[in-house]
């Protein structure tokens, strides 16, 4: 028992030794692939090198006296009453647990992701397995099989995920995603290997978004999916998701500056932590003792001296060496910065993680030194300059039809800023989904979605807090002055009462007033839905 704790020690100091290499140096390099293998080698050697022992040793004199044991008196023990708590058993039992704890965690999560599998239609294309699930799932893989919900996305967004989930299965992303789990069990009770987990995982996303970003065009298209997907938190364990919560670090890695190959020296600093971890804690110092040992031989010359009377014992001195190994344990000491905006104001992570995807509108990531900013406008916002030129289906339009504009209707966006000098007006190109569809070659178009009628907050009711209170009536109706009393009080109440009415009246005609302009933006809404659907009857009848 005492061994397996050393060793769990020594194992969990070099993964932290591993962590703070890749937290301090790596993490921020764009060497997406060769962290990989940084990572996965960190959970090898820490398994491997506490193992490793070499042994060195110390040749030591023998001492000049020796012990009599023989005039050594006989110590008969005394058993104590007393009891003393087995420390390492009890670690062990609390570490046994915590593994069997972990260990059906873990088939508990290998049975959920098999019941998604199970029963569900396989499209099988050259060495990808294709499943299309009604759950509301965030898109994942497990080796070559893809899931994804088809109904919770556009056509372009689709794309994006598929391509991104293929990256994750054609480098077998899987494998890396189990053995993490697995360390994770067997040393559960370091909370650096989940920060390792949660490292490793999330410089899979980082291999998956770069090698996507190769066969897709739009970035910008892509970026707005990473958000959308934010909304599906529901995710399987052993897997590879498509949503991970490190939103803002994917979209900085996407559009970050790839690092400089000069930069590659800092896998190279792990070797002296190592170096120095095999020399403090894997020699042994052996010492062996030299022993002389004399024994006495006798040599006889030859028979005719033993006739003369000649023998001759003559002795001489053998040196035999002997060695006692001693083990000597030796002691050793063990041991970006990224801005937010939403419409120009600083936002915190959480507000990011919250903000629907359908409200953004541009998005413009700045790269500056190590500080990274990444500003968002939105629908709603008034923060687009006036000189901005904004298109919506090739046609020039204006920025009150653009906040008009159906969010769940645009396919792309595209956003060009004006130089330097400003030479150059900034440009928005918003297509739509129609406009897409339509012009796909073949491909079954997707019916517009109808619009939703306008919602927003209503204005405050007039102040009732002055209202008179009214009278009550008496206890005996047929106390003739009790009831004269009270009509009197009621015609008072009554009095009263029509001071309000230009107050409710007023408020009511502006309620009409407002739920009237939401009215007229649902029919011209509806205009645009039925023009849309034309169109979707017009390319279904082309298809068919």
């Amino acid at each position: 028992m005492e061994i397996l704790f050393i060793y769990l020690l020594k194992s969990s100091g070099l993964i932290t030794l591993f962590f703070l290499a890749y937290y301090f140096l790596l993490q921020k390099e764009t060497f997406f692939t060769s962290n990989r293998w940084f990572l996965i080698a960190g959970l090898i050697t820490s398994a491997l090198l506490p193992l490793l022992v070499f042994t060195k040793t110390i040749w030591v004199e023998a001492s000049a006296t020796a012990i009599d044991w023989s005039h050594i008196p006989a110590v008969i023990p005394i058993k104590k009453s007393t009891y003393e708590i087995d420390w390492f058993l009890t670690i062990g039992m609390i570490y046994t647990l915590g593994i069997m704890g972990f260990l059906i965690r873990f088939g508990l999560d290998y049975y959920s992701l098999t019941k998604v599998f199970k029963g569900k239609t396989i499209q099988q294309q050259a060495d990808f397995k294709f499943i299309d699930v009604n759950e509301k799932l965030a898109p994942f893989s497990f080796f070559n099989t893809i899931v994804y919900n088809s109904a919770l996305y556009s056509r372009m967004e689709l794309e994006n995920i598929i391509e991104h989930e293929k990256v994750h299965s054609e480098q077998k992303h899987t494998v890396d995603v189990l053995v993490t789990r697995l360390f994770s069990i067997m040393f559960w009770f370091n909370p650096i290997i989940w920060l390792y987990q949660k490292a490793i995982l999330q410089n899979l996303e980082f291999i998956a978004d770069s090698e996507a970003l190769l066969k897709i065009s739009d970035k910008k298209a892509y970026q707005i999916t990473l958000l959308k997907i934010t909304t599906h938190e529901n995710c399987v364990a052993l897997s590879n998701h498509f949503y991970q919560s490190l939103i803002k670090k994917r979209i900085v890695m996407l559009n970050k500056n790839q690092s400089k190959k000069s930069n590659s020296w800092k896998y190279l600093s792990i070797l002296p932590a190592l170096i120095a971890f095999v020399f403090l804690f894997q020699i042994n110092v052996v010492a062996q003792e030299k022993v002389k040992e004399t024994k006495s031989v006798t040599v006889i010359k030859n028979s005719a001296d033993i006739a003369n009377g000649k023998e001759s014992s003559n002795t001489h001195n053998d040196t035999v060496k002997k060695t006692v190994t001693v083990k000597v344990i030796k002691n050793g000491d063990t041991d970006e910065d990224t801005t937010i905006y939403i419409d120009g104001k600083e936002a915190s992570q959480a507000e990011l993680d919250a903000l629907d995807a359908n409200a953004v509108k541009t998005m413009d990531v700045n790269k500056n030194g190590q500080s990274s900013t990444i500003k968002i406008i939105t629908k709603n916002s008034d923060h687009i300059p006036d000189e901005t030129e904004i298109y919506i289906d090739g046609k020039k339009t204006s920025k009150k039809e653009l906040d008009e504009l159906d969010p769940n209707m645009i396919a792309q966006v595209d956003v060009q800023k004006s130089d330097a000098n400003n030479t150059k007006r900034n440009t928005i190109r918003v297509v739509t989904k129609t406009r897409t569809q339509t012009e796909n070659n073949g491909d079954k178009p997707n019916p517009p979605t109808p619009p939703q009628f306008p919602k927003g907050p209503l204005l405050a009711a007039p102040q009732m807090s002055n209202l008179p209170a009214a009278p009550s009536p008496p206890k005996n109706i047929k106390d003739r002055k009790s009831m004269a009393e009270f009509e009197e009080k009621m015609k008072e109440f009554e009095k009263k009462m029509e001071s309000f009415e230009p107050d409710m009246t007023a408020y009511e005609k502006k309620i009409e007033e407002i739920m009237a302009k939401r009215e007229a933006i649902f029919e011209k809404e509806m205009k645009k839905y039925e023009k849309a659907m034309e169109k979707y009857r017009e390319a279904i009848e082309k298809n068919n």
